[in-house]
């Protein structure tokens, strides 16, 4: 049963969860979980929409943006945005954003070289410009290059650690997820173990939170390194084991980080961030 109650009304229904839970889940994370005591008809029941320790799923349907808007706006927050060689598209309405574009040659941008090894030791490069930007901005999000945001990345994407659904990986068995299953790897999952598989393109969240996980990451690139190993899926094996010990307390589906040349299914109602066509031969040689 769903029940229809005001902005007013809701926001002290949360603050009252918020009160009860204590620090254990953010007041804004709480909007999400309490989403079906506002406006039924946007509840989503075709979808997972909570995960298995209570952190929601966003898929467009499961939050109401007036509500999320109320909530953080007077907080004045800025959102950073790393991003590797070139960033045209941050698209961030009504919200300061500062970009971070991390390249090994900045005078030619659009034909980086080493791309492979860029993308390898992203959490390595990462660690240290992240702690000193650390006063800048509130939250900081690592995003995929080449992308595009068709509509609005808004509120509903923050939170502690933020990570997102991989589009190929959304509606198929555990088994088929691509962990590294090496046991010699640093990042080695075995078989039978995994929430989700989450994309290397998208994630986030409060600097304190991403610094500790970007450094985490690296210490296990480095170990891996040390063992002449390179993980199965370069930096997201790492990514995907960090958030298999470290749970993040946000989810974002694969409308986050989608891809418009494949066919959209009838669960993906909104594009949020996709991929653009590239040409893999030029930056990657």
């Amino acid at each position: 049963m769903y029940y229809s109650v005001d902005i007013s009304s809701f926001l002290q229904i949360i603050l009252s969860a918020a009160k009860s839970v204590g620090s254990k889940v953010s007041f804004f994370e709480l909007c999400h979980l309490f989403m079906p005591f506002d406006l039924g008809a946007l509840w989503r029941q075709d979808v997972l929409t909570v995960t298995p320790w209570l952190a929601p799923i966003i898929w467009e349907g499961t939050f109401h943006s007036e509500i999320l808007d109320s909530a953080y706006r007077p907080l004045n927050l800025t959102r950073g945005v790393t991003a590797f060689a070139i960033g045209k598209y941050t698209r961030f309405v009504g919200y300061r954003v500062n970009c971070y574009i991390f390249t090994d040659n900045p005078e030619t941008i659009p034909n980086v070289q080493l791309w492979q090894e860029i993308s390898m030791c992203r959490m390595k490069t990462m660690s240290k410009p992240i702690a000193e930007t650390s006063h800048q901005v509130d939250y900081l999000f690592c995003l995929g290059i080449v992308m595009v945001f068709p509509n609005a990345w808004g509120p509903d994407t923050l939170g502690d650690t933020v990570a997102a659904i991989h589009l190929g990986y959304f509606n198929v068995p555990r088994s088929q997820f691509p962990y590294e299953r090496r046991s010699s790897s640093a990042v080695y999952i075995p078989d039978g173990e995994g929430d989700f598989y989450y994309g290397g393109p998208t994630f986030g969240g409060l600097v304190k939170k991403v610094y500790e996980f970007t450094k985490t990451c690296r210490m296990t690139i480095l170990t891996d390194k040390a063992n002449e190993i390179m993980a199965a899926q370069q930096d997201e094996s790492h990514l995907n084991t960090h958030f298999l010990s470290h749970k993040p307390s946000k989810v974002l589906s694969p409308e986050y980080l989608w891809d418009d040349r494949k066919t959209k299914p009838p669960e993906i109602h909104l594009i949020c961030f996709s991929t653009v066509d590239k040409n893999y031969k030029e930056t990657r040689n």
